[in-house]
This record gives structure tokens, C-alpha cells and sequence, in this order.
């Protein structure tokens, strides 16, 4: 039920390949909240499809560090302590750059993330200024 489900299904929806951090949840059960349609939890699990195509998508993984190699960009969608403690300079070093970090539950420091270098978006806060007076794009 959690909204980070949404959010990965949107990123899926636009063909981006994504890794999944979740210490809390089985790979197999996130595969498989991915594949459902909305609403459909209440369904045994054994009828509960399994998506070739989002499995080759999804790599879930049990260390924060290797989620986010090579990545473009980070979402936060819990509110984990962990996720305030994570040495983020060496993440950036190991993603692609920009580097883009978005905060959904307001949990790290982001006038730090962006002395690093990260491109921050943050639930509620102001953006980076030179996103300011960017044209919105319909």
C-alpha cells in the first residue's frame, strides 16, 4: 500500500530501469507489488501475475551503496534513519552524472546533498535556484 509503488510503476511506465533498496520487504513480494494492478492486494498470492518485463526492469538489492551505482537520480520513500546516516559522497561518486536526488519524506540534509553535488528535490522545499526559472514544459 505504500506509495513508493506508485512511484516505481510511473518510472517503469517511462522504460527507466530501476534498483530497489528495501531491507523490509522480499524481492519476490516486491515483484509481485509491482505486476499487480492497483487494488488488487486482497488476491491470494498464487493468482497474483508476475511480469516478465518488470522483473528484467527491477533489480532489488540488500545494500543501499549498490542500489544507487550507476544510477541517474535517487528517490527516498521512506523514513528510515539509515537513510540520514549514508555516507552520500560516495554515492555520488558512483552515480551518473547529474546526479539527482528526490526526497519524499523530507529525511536528509539537502543544502548538503547539494554542496556534494546532487540535484535536489525535497517534498515542500525550495529548488535548486538555477531550476527556478526554468519554463515549465506541458
Amino acid at each position: 500500500e505504500t506509495p513508493a509503488i506508485d512511484v516505481c510503476k510511473g518510472l517503469l511506465g517511462d522504460k527507466a530501469k530501476i534498483s530497489i533498496y528495501d531491507p523490509q520487504v522480499t524481492e519476490d513480494q516486491i515483484q509481485r507489488d509491482l505486476a499487480m494492478n492497483k487494488f488488487d492486494w486482497d488476491h491470494p498470492v498464487h493468482l497474483q501475475p508476475m511480469s516478465p518485463t518488470t522483473t528484467k526492469q527491477v533489480s532489488v538489492t540488500w545494500d543501499a551503496y549498490e542500489a544507487t551505482k550507476d544510477a541517474h537520480g535517487i528517490c527516498i520513500m521512506t523514513e528510515w534513519d539509515e537513510f540520514k546516516t549514508l555516507d552520500y559522497k560516495k554515492i555520488y561518486d558512483s552515480m551518473q552524472k547529474p546526479a539527482f536526488v528526490f526526497d519524499g519524506r523530507n529525511v536528509v540534509d539537502s543544502e548538503k546533498l547539494r554542496e556534494i553535488g546532487f540535484i535536489v528535490y525535497s517534498i515542500g522545499k525550495p529548488l535548486d535556484g538555477w531550476l527556478k526559472d526554468m519554463p515549465a514544459v506541458a
